[in-house]
């Protein structure tokens, strides 16, 4: 079966042409999301999702074009998708922990205290420039583009710098917190 045929049959909603066209490039898709992420289980989430936005826009699809190329475009604006989602997450629990420490009266919250410290320990284990992002971002209150011009690099780098150090305080902040409710 020719691929123009597929795509025709997959556009007005053949579930058959859909099997077809996620056995044939799933693959693909894998392995371009591998690029720029680490965790399989975030992989395998992109490439459903990839495939459900395909489906969801099949009738928008030009059956006389290459669908490699819309496969990629898809994929990675699911990945950037992806990244601000993270962002935004990781974002919100550590500014709770900024609020703590605003508010904390040193000596008196012995845990926050600790939980505070234990996060810039963290940050002293990141790549050099990780952590300039991090701390120009949280302690300087500097926003990403002012981050950018100071360091003469994109803002998407520093957005990028900021989600793999959050994911590193992240994934270590788990067992800080599961060592503290042993205590």
């Amino acid at each position: 079966m020719s691929k123009t045929l597929v795509l025709a049959k997959f556009k007005q909603g053949d579930e058959s042409a859909f099997t077809f066209l996620y056995e044939h490039y799933w693959r693909k898709v894998y392995r371009f999301s591998e690029i720029y992420l680490t965790d399989k289980d975030e992989i395998k989430e992109v490439v459903q999702d990839v495939f459900i936005k395909l489906w969801e826009s099949r009738a928008q699809i030009n059956e006389n074009k290459d669908i490699d190329g819309l496969l990629f475009i898809m994929t990675r604006n699911v990945i950037f998708d992806y990244f601000r989602k993270s962002l935004n997450k990781v974002t919100m629990k550590l500014t709770a922990f900024e609020v703590a420490e605003k508010i904390a009266i040193p000596g008196e919250d012995f845990e926050t205290k600790d939980l505070l410290e234990y996060i810039w320990k963290l940050v002293s284990l990141l790549p050099p420039r990780q952590q300039e992002v991090f701390t120009m971002s949280r302690k300087h209150q500097m926003t990403n583009k002012e981050i950018a011009e100071q360091l003469s690099i994109t803002e998407k780098a520093v957005e990028r710098n900021l989600y793999l150090s959050l994911k590193f305080i992240k994934k270590n902040l788990n067992l800080f917190i599961l060592f503290m409710i042993q205590l």
